[in-house]
């Protein structure tokens, strides 16, 4: 009888969870579905000039999704990058929402390097295309490599490059192995890497199933790694430089 009544007593609020989950995943929808659709017209409007658009993902949508989630966004460590010059940031991976506190956390327009299958999907895929994201199938290394390999002259070119590589999204809030594809864009193009610790993002939004719920989110941005004097040949010790510079950002704030 105990067991029944505590069954009971719980389900009106895994409801109300269920019931603003369910409004939460329109809002998301609805909200991106609008600023998408505004920024391609934006993208028209302006004959292909892709710095608008880009600016209204931080400035517009990234940050109506984290009010919408109840997410507060704390940055640190900003003045340590000199945003005039290109760079690539590599971050841990713990939920969707990363990429929205990425966008509205770094000052500067960036490039995603995104998964293939993000491509099928409807306004999303459609933006990303549009502006210049880095699309790489899992499991497809010597095409994954090509494709980053266009990108080299494109940051070069004075844009950023924003990856989590990992590959995959932390379900434990560990930070995983990083594996070599952004480092060697960086090592190409010559510019620096940017290591940045994402904490309690898994905990706003899980990297299993929809389920939000608000807290706050911090971006800590690390020293900047030099590439000047590496080589192709450096870019499993700068991966590890840099994981280890994540990881050990994460562990300083418990």
């Amino acid at each position: 009888m105990m067991l029944m009544r505590t069954a009971r007593a719980s389900t009106p609020a895994t409801w109300g969870w269920r019931v603003g989950n369910t409004l939460q995943l329109v809002y998301t929808i609805a909200w991106t579905a609008g600023c998408i659709t505004l920024a391609l017209l934006v993208l028209l409007l302006t004959f292909g000039n892709r710095r608008i658009p880009l600016r209204m993902a931080a400035r517009l949508w990234a940050p109506g999704l984290l009010r919408g989630a109840g997410a507060k966004l704390q940055v640190e460590g900003l003045e340590r990058v000199d945003f005039s010059r290109p760079h690539v940031f590599v971050a841990n991976h713990q939920s969707m929402i990363d990429i929205c506190a990425l966008f509205r956390a770094l000052p500067v327009p960036v490039r995603f390097v995104i998964k293939q299958e993000l491509a099928k999907v409807p306004f999303v895929g459609w933006y990303a295309r549009a502006m210049g994201m880095v699309f790489i199938e899992r499991g497809h290394a010597r095409e994954a490599a090509m494709r980053l390999h266009g990108v080299v002259s494109i940051v070069r070119a004075g844009a950023s490059l924003c990856a989590f590589p990992e590959g995959t999204r932390s379900r434990d809030g560990s930070v995983g192995a990083f594996k070599g594809g952004a480092f060697q864009v960086a090592l190409q193009a010559g510019v620096p890497v940017v290591p940045i610790a994402i904490a309690g993002s898994g905990a706003v939004l899980p990297a299993s199933g929809f389920k939000v719920r608000p807290g706050t989110i911090t971006l800590r941005i690390g020293e900047p790694i030099s590439t000047a004097g590496l080589h192709a040949g450096d870019r499993h010790a700068l991966a590890k430089a840099a994981h280890d510079a994540v990881a050990a950002m994460n562990a300083a704030a418990g």
